[in-house]
């Protein structure tokens, strides 16, 4: 094999609490990650360079501190003989969103890596990879819902095949995810939800109207730009969303609905005002062997 091509698929928080910060400046979470049939595709090509060829098409990632371009570098510690690849990216999950669209690229990659050149990593051999190069990696290497904590490196598997249907709205602002967490630890006496159970056994049921009573992010508690996150919730409403949250740090809002044709509705008339992308949960093993370990 020359060439490998792989879906880095986002995800959404379907619920997200910050438990505090630790010695080492990392936060202690408790989240549950959906994955989502939205992606950036990536193509691996095998070249006779000892160094990663990095291509996107957005010009200001094209650069050495891409995350992806670390990973290799990762790679290349632990196998020094490792050839060099040309990696292009087509990048269709926007930046600073709260989708993780970096993490996936980064977990994808390695997991493509691993593929091509039968390295034969083990799972706990490519999460330790993973951690070290960002805390959503981990979670982002598996192919479904998982609950997460930790930093991001305890993974629970969540036994689920729920299908529904999600519009995803990015607003002109971006939120930066360390001044996020600055405003949480500045915030001390913040009282948070804890709905992760909840969320979990109404997946676990599919149980779109449980879900969505239970979505929660605490992040929406110290944002700044609150107004304008809440007009794109309203919007959401009175377009027959389920439920709506902003995702991650965010800025990204999304709203579940049960049936496409309500999906649809909602993404053609959200999308004359706002940037807007519509998908599905994403559950399936079919893909990853990596998931059934």
């Amino acid at each position: 094999m020359e060439e490998i091509y792989k879906k880095a698929r986002a995800r959404i928080n379907l619920s997200l609490e910050v438990l505090g910060k630790r010695e080492d400046g990392y936060h202690n979470i408790k989240s549950v990650f959906q994955k989502i049939n939205f992606y950036d595709e990536i193509w691996i090509r095998k070249n006779k360079t000892a160094d990663c060829r990095l291509e996107t098409n957005v010009e200001t990632l094209n650069n050495q501190q891409n995350i992806v371009y670390q990973a290799y570098l990762k790679l290349k510690e632990k196998f020094p003989n490792l050839s060099g690849v040309d990696v292009k990216i087509n990048k269709k999950i926007p930046m600073q969103a709260g989708l993780a669209g970096g993490s996936a690229d980064c977990a994808t990659f390695l997991l493509a890596m691993n593929e091509l050149f039968g390295l034969s990593l083990s799972k706990s051999e490519i999460e330790s990879i993973g951690k070290s190069l960002g805390a959503d990696v981990v979670p982002c290497l598996y192919h479904q819902a998982v609950l997460v904590e930790g930093i991001g490196e305890k993974i629970t598997k969540i036994n689920t095949n729920f299908k529904y249907y999600v519009v995803i709205v990015k607003p002109v602002i971006s939120c930066d995810t360390k001044q996020m967490y600055q405003a949480l630890d500045a915030n001390s006496q913040l009282i948070q939800l804890q709905v992760a159970d909840k969320v979990i056994l109404a997946l676990e049921n599919n149980q779109i109207q449980t879900l969505a009573n239970h979505l929660y992010n605490v992040f929406e508690e110290v944002l700044e730009e609150k107004e304008e996150i809440q007009n794109i919730k309203n919007e959401f409403s009175k377009n027959d969303a389920i439920g709506t949250l902003m995702s991650g740090s965010g800025s990204c809002v999304y709203g579940l609905f049960e049936k496409k044709e309500e999906a649809k509705r909602a993404y053609h008339q959200l999308k004359t005002n706002y940037e807007t992308y519509i998908c599905t949960s994403y559950n399936t093993r079919r893909e990853n062997k990596y998931d059934k370990k």
